[in-house]
């Protein structure tokens, strides 16, 4: 039998008010369907009162540390479980994220545009949906070039947004050239399947991204953005076959804030081998 590889390397947890289950049910999760590893990427606590209807409070954060710690514990030598945190960005508030980040010893860190969110869509959103989407990628590549991150999160969010005025065509030649500065920092981006369940139903970034994210070698990392235990996992292998459309070899993953890679067919092979010994 296949041996796990691949990793979920997105999810949250309850504290951040909207996901439901425990740790310990994520990784039965990850057990069950032949994942060697997950890492947990809770949204990151700000400044007091700070968007905190969708995420820890700053009083929290040792909470969710203890909680991820518990749950290595728990299953130690049976499930590799990180400790990650998905880490809203926008220009000038990179020196509190610096801050935060140097409270623990994280192994991965997402960087993230919620564009829809109040604190980004009312300073930067002028009445125009294009020009809004333009200045997204262009925030996204700020993002890499801040060195806070080692992945950028569900890379299109912004076509849920304003989805009637979304034409990914129109925008090509601003988002080549976003994935040009961003390719140039070396840092990764993420296929989010949770995609498939948001206003735009196709997967973070849909196919068109994703070919040019290939094209200048980006290397790429999957995430469910598991907000309940039955995401986990959820539609990697539809994922994979989006990435080998796009002529993608390996997929990334990140230990210790540095990217490890496996080749994109023993990924395949390692899911394939769970799915079958369940069938039996």
């Amino acid at each position: 039998m296949t041996n796990p590889i691949l990793y979920d390397s997105h999810m949250h947890t309850t504290l951040c008010k909207h996901a439901k289950g425990s740790p310990t049910e994520y990784a039965k999760q990850a057990e069950k369907i032949g994942l060697k590893g997950i890492i947990f990427t809770c949204h990151n606590p700000g400044p007091k009162g700070w968007d905190e209807k969708v995420r820890m409070s700053m009083e929290q954060f040792p909470t969710y540390l203890q909680m991820i710690e518990d749950v290595q514990d728990e299953w130690n030598g049976r499930l590799d479980i990180r400790l990650g945190l998905e880490c809203d960005y926008y220009p000038g508030f990179e020196p509190f994220l610096e801050g935060l980040l140097a409270k623990a010893d994280f192994d991965y860190i997402l960087g993230s545009l919620h564009p829809g969110h109040p604190y980004y869509k009312e300073p930067f959103y002028k009445g125009n949906a294009v020009q809004f989407q333009k200045l997204y990628f262009k925030h996204l590549a700020m993002a890499a070039e801040s060195g806070l991150f080692n992945t950028l999160s569900h890379p299109d969010l912004i076509k849920n947004v304003f989805p009637y005025e979304w034409n990914v065509d129109r925008l090509m030649d601003d988002i080549r050239t976003n994935l040009d500065r961003i390719a140039r920092t070396g840092v990764a981006m993420e296929l989010n399947t949770s995609g498939l369940h948001k206003r735009v139903k196709e997967m973070n970034p849909g196919p068109e991204i994703l070919a040019e994210m290939a094209e200048r070698d980006i290397p790429v990392v999957l995430g469910s953005d598991s907000h309940a235990p039955s995401r986990v996992g959820a539609d990697f292998i539809q994922a994979m076959d989006h990435l080998q459309d796009a002529g993608y070899q390996t997929i990334t993953h990140f230990i210790n804030r540095q990217p490890v890679e496996i080749d994109l067919k023993s990924a395949y092979d390692s899911l394939l081998a769970k799915t079958a010994v369940q069938a039996v």
